[in-house]
């Protein structure tokens, strides 16, 4: 091969791994958009949620009987304090409480009866029906350790979703509501209001 030959093949050989470097950063910095705006901040710490039953501290608490990834779970059973989430599998800020969610399941599990209920008609994509592999996608895709269950009619969204997902009601030994609120709530207060229920008993 000729020196002349040798120094055209060489520039070729330079093109080609320059384009193909090119090529490599510009996907990488697509991936890298793509994944800042899928995790970009929300601003709001709930989902909006139609308001079904305005519930407040004191309040009765309306009974409900569903069944959990853990068994079967009824209010009027409970002989402990209970820690009740209605959310939603789309809804981010519930993805985010999930953390939040085993933590105090943890440390709380002894003392306090948890139950996570759906009270959402839509499944992740927003359209779709829910459906009970829709929750248990939920729970492996979160690492949900807490029980959680799956209700089709909705009936205990229909008692105790407020104004946004996830809705977090604390009950007492008395079947009163402690404590009601909604979004994410950070794992020291809600720990907290456990603290303050179990006090009282």
């Amino acid at each position: 091969m000729s020196s002349r030959t040798a120094r055209k093949s060489a520039r070729n050989t330079s093109v080609v791994y320059r384009l193909a470097w090119l090529t490599l950063g510009v996907l990488f910095a697509g991936m890298m958009i793509a994944i800042i705006v899928a995790n970009r901040v929300v601003p709001k710490i709930a989902t909006e949620a139609p308001a079904f039953n305005p519930l407040a501290a004191g309040d009765s608490a309306p009974p409900f009987s569903v069944t959990t990834s853990h068994g079967p779970f009824s209010l009027a059973s409970a002989r402990r304090p209970v820690f009740l989430e209605v959310f939603a599998t789309w809804c981010p800020h519930c993805q985010h409480e999930t953390a939040v969610l085993n933590a105090l399941y943890d440390r709380f599990k002894n003392r306090v009866d948890f139950v996570a209920v759906s009270g959402s008609p839509f499944a992740f994509d927003r359209t779709s029906p829910e459906s009970l592999g829709d929750i248990e996608l939920f729970m492996r895709y979160f690492s949900v350790r807490y029980p959680v269950a799956f209700d089709p009619t909705m009936a205990v969204a229909n008692h105790y979703l407020q104004s946004g997902y996830p809705t977090i009601a604390i009950i007492g030994t008395n079947k009163r509501i402690s404590f009601i609120g909604t979004g994410e709530i950070s794992r020291q207060k809600l720990a907290s209001k456990l603290r303050r229920v179990l006090a009282e008993r």
